[in-house]
């Protein structure tokens, strides 16, 4: 069975707008043009993948389970094209990436007016947050991990690498003194990320040390990397930290490294990941060589 891949497109749109005719008026359709494809389509599958009311339009779960190989198909479409030279020079249509909120704050949506610009008829659907997302189940095209990559089924380039520090405020070291070796930590309080578990410390001579919330004086959990560090900017306790996220606050003395000489232990990476299966299609690279070519190349905290 054939596909229209134009019909796909439309459904695609039409999935991510949860409207027939602006999708179709997107990609020159007329209303009625819009709905015979789309009607064709689902014909041909033998599955009703959108739901139309006189007030709205939802996704089906068959539309749901179709929605990834919809887009896997235009992808393989534009990468053939691509490999045959007959790449277009406009990227069109829609970019679903997700990232650390922390780091989108800081580093990524400063620059998305640039990127923007060279590519006027790409969207980009940024999803933001602290908590990862499946990017399987979520039909992403891209994310960032700040963790190590070991899901066999994604594929990932280097960004950056993503070292983690202890940090203070002056006044808290100035209240509850300064430690001067990681067995000190236990008699301060520690801020701890999402949850109690003891981290991995390493020394300048490999020596191993734990920073572990759950044995210390006092501990306080936050699930929001920016919430983490103005609690430690406000003198809450000592943190472990992305050198990313403090950059700017070691700089200029407002937080202070603890324990300069450790730092944690694990191959912390900063990735860009796309699921395996996925052709890298020209919207993906795109984005991902601008993303390299802006914070990867030379790093902000590195300097």
């Amino acid at each position: 069975m054939g596909l229209d891949t134009d019909a796909l497109r439309l459904f695609v749109r039409a999935a991510e707008m949860l409207n027939i005719s602006a999708a179709g008026r997107g990609l020159g359709m007329a209303p009625a043009v819009s709905s015979a494809k789309l009607a064709k389509l689902e014909q041909s599958l033998g599955s009703e993948l959108l739901h139309r009311t006189t007030r709205k339009v939802s996704l089906s779960v068959e539309g749901a389970d179709f929605l990834p190989f919809a887009r896997e198909i235009i992808a393989q479409e534009e990468a053939a094209f691509a490999a045959l030279g007959k790449q277009t020079t406009t990227i069109k249509g829609t970019l679903r990436f997700a990232a650390p909120s922390s780091f989108a704050q800081l580093y990524i949506a400063p620059i998305l007016p640039r990127f923007l610009e060279r590519h006027p008829d790409l969207t980009l659907d940024l999803r933001l947050s602290d908590v990862q997302f499946d990017l399987i189940e979520g039909s992403y095209d891209l994310a960032l991990r700040n963790a190590p990559l070991v899901d066999t089924s994604l594929k990932g380039r280097k960004l950056a690498d993503d070292q983690r520090i202890l940090c203070a405020a002056p006044h808290y070291l100035g209240t509850h003194g300064v430690p001067d070796t990681p067995a000190d930590l236990t008699n301060h309080r520690l801020i701890a990320f999402q949850n109690l578990q003891p981290r991995s410390l390493i020394g300048p001579a490999g020596e191993n040390a734990i920073f572990d919330p759950a044995s210390a004086k006092g501990q306080l959990v936050i699930d929001d990397g920016q919430s983490q560090v103005r609690a430690t900017l406000a003198g809450a306790g000592i943190s472990l930290n992305a050198r990313w996220s403090v950059h700017d606050q070691l700089k200029s003395g407002r937080l202070i490294r603890v324990l300069p000489n450790f730092e944690a232990s694990e191959d912390n990476v900063l990735w860009l990941i796309y699921p395996k299966s996925n052709v890298l299609s020209p919207k993906v690279r795109a984005f991902m060589d601008f993303l390299v070519a802006e914070i990867g190349a030379k790093p902000a905290w590195e300097t």
